[in-house]
């Protein structure tokens, strides 16, 4: 039987080689007293996907007539979206 060649295990990273923490890093780190929680952490150590919005859209369920789903999916993608502007509409009369 032939031997696997995919190698599963992780390379060794010497921690002396890590990057050195700024004063951005202890400005969020957590701090306490002993046991006493002082101050929590704020944030993490590397920013992740979008920024977050001031106002997020809201996901909600909402019963719609068929041929009113089935138009507005026929658009193609982003159909949500012009379902969202169409409301937006519609509310300013």
């Amino acid at each position: 039987m032939p031997e696997n060649g995919n190698n599963t295990r992780k390379p060794w990273i010497d921690p002396d080689d890590a990057p050195e923490w700024s004063d951005a890093v202890f400005d969020r780190a957590e701090i306490r007293d002993g046991a006493k929680l002082v101050r929590p952490a704020s944030g993490t150590l590397t920013r992740r996907g979008r920024p977050r919005l001031e106002n997020p859209k809201r996901q909600v369920t909402v019963r719609l007539d068929h041929d009113i789903i089935e138009t507005l999916r026929s658009s193609g993608p982003g159909w949500q979206g012009r379902m969202n502007a169409i409301l937006r509409l519609a509310l300013k009369g």
